[in-house]
């Protein structure tokens, strides 16, 4: 491809890496992953990361911890309100626990939530909103934290497209009781597979830890919120369960090239930030096409495009002309994901109607960032287009 969505981040340093664990001899989770969960939960500025083997597992945790909590555990059936655009692990653990999905439009302008579509569909069943920072565009947490003042809702962020992202100065992933990130091949950091998730809550901790080995009490604290306190004889505590977990562990590999990535993630995000500069500069008035409007500071996943209605052609029309160019395109996430037939297995409602979701489902793609400079790939991108 020309103009790839993905390339590798990788280098001498990440090859260096797997090699100290391959001569190690310790593959499984170990002392590589917990120092790079030191290292990114002082990088997002949470007391709290813990690793898993992919972002999709990063939601399953964050969700199966909000119910075993001591206070304030959901339910089944509580309601939880979700954007109708998203990826479909942003939504999996919520039929998988029972709870009940509410779809919210998008603003066709930021991608992210419609905020006055969420504050309209908040009901008295509303127990939590998952919001999405889609593309790497945070949501405006400022209104999100006004909209739901005073009311007994937990804000959750599903962060594994937004890795950098800020709003007000603050990392997007760090503004609910949880977020999650990815680190997949294409994101903003790569570890083969894997994922985060980041939380100021002791017991939250304590519950992730448990249910990411098996919800045995192995891997927790003498003295934690889980079990209150745990015996002194290893053989007794080997095999404890306490909580219907998972095996989410990550290897030590890919903590490792964590550590790795991390090192490299200011800069990356920064080339990120360069080219979606010059991206704006070459698309922000296009006569056919619109794009995202940034909210605080994006981290720049990708570029979304969206045809206006006027457009002299359709999206297959334009997306086969890019694709022969060597220009490689996707769906902006999974479109309006309210209209796919797993929904059948899902307790689930709609508030209102989802016009700004079905015309990106319709009308929008999105193309790659990458951690280099792009000029000459968007100008492609631009000539290919406007020829």
């Amino acid at each position: 491809m020309h103009y790839p969505l993905a390339s590798t981040t990788w280098d001498e340093a990440e090859y260096s890496a797997i090699q100290r664990v391959v001569d190690s001899g310790m593959f499984s989770m170990g002392k590589e992953v917990a120092k790079f969960e030191e290292q990114f939960a002082d990088w997002v500025g949470s007391r709290y990361a813990v690793m898993v083997n992919s972002g999709s597992s990063a939601n399953l945790a964050m969700i199966g911890a909000l119910m075993f909590r001591k206070n304030g555990a959901l339910k089944q059936g509580d309601e939880v309100i979700v954007p109708a655009v998203s990826w479909s692990t942003t939504y999996y653990p919520l039929q998988q626990y029972g709870l009940k999905l509410r779809f919210v439009d998008i603003d066709r302008q930021t991608l992210n939530m419609d905020l006055a579509q969420l504050e309209a569909a908040i009901t008295e069943n509303t127990r939590a909103i998952l919001a999405v920072n889609l593309l790497g565009n945070p949501n405006d947490f400022a209104r999100i934290r006004q909209i739901i003042a005073g009311r007994n809702i937990i804000l959750l962020e599903d962060n594994c497209e937004s890795m950098g992202a800020l709003f007000d100065g603050k990392q997007a992933g760090t503004f609910g009781l949880m977020g999650t990130f990815s680190s997949f091949f294409s994101h903003h950091i790569a570890t083969m597979e894997g994922g985060l998730v980041v939380t100021d809550d002791e017991e939250i901790y304590h519950i992730l830890l448990c249910l990411r080995a098996h919800g045995w009490t192995r891997n927790l604290p003498k003295f934690n919120h889980v079990c209150s306190e745990k015996s002194d004889n290893p053989f007794e505590e080997s095999f404890r369960f306490v909580l219907p977990g998972y095996n989410l562990r990550p290897l030590e590999m890919s903590g490792a090239i964590g550590q790795e990535q991390l090192k490299k993630l200011p800069g990356m995000i920064h080339a990120r930030r360069e080219n979606a500069t010059y991206f704006q500069e070459l698309f922000s008035n296009h006569p056919w096409l619109d794009i995202q409007n940034e909210i605080g500071a994006s981290s720049w996943f990708g570029f979304a495009l969206i045809l206006k209605h006027d457009s002299p052609f359709n999206r297959s029309q334009l997306v086969d002309k890019l694709t022969h160019a060597g220009i490689d395109v996707r769906p902006i996430v999974a479109g309006n994901f309210a209209k796919n037939e797993v929904l059948k297995w899902c307790d689930y409602s709609i508030h209102d109607e989802l016009k700004d979701a079905e015309h990106i489902d319709q009308y929008g793609f999105f193309v790659g960032n990458h951690h280099y400079d792009l000029k000459d790939q968007l100008k492609y991108l631009h000539s290919t287009i406007n020829s």
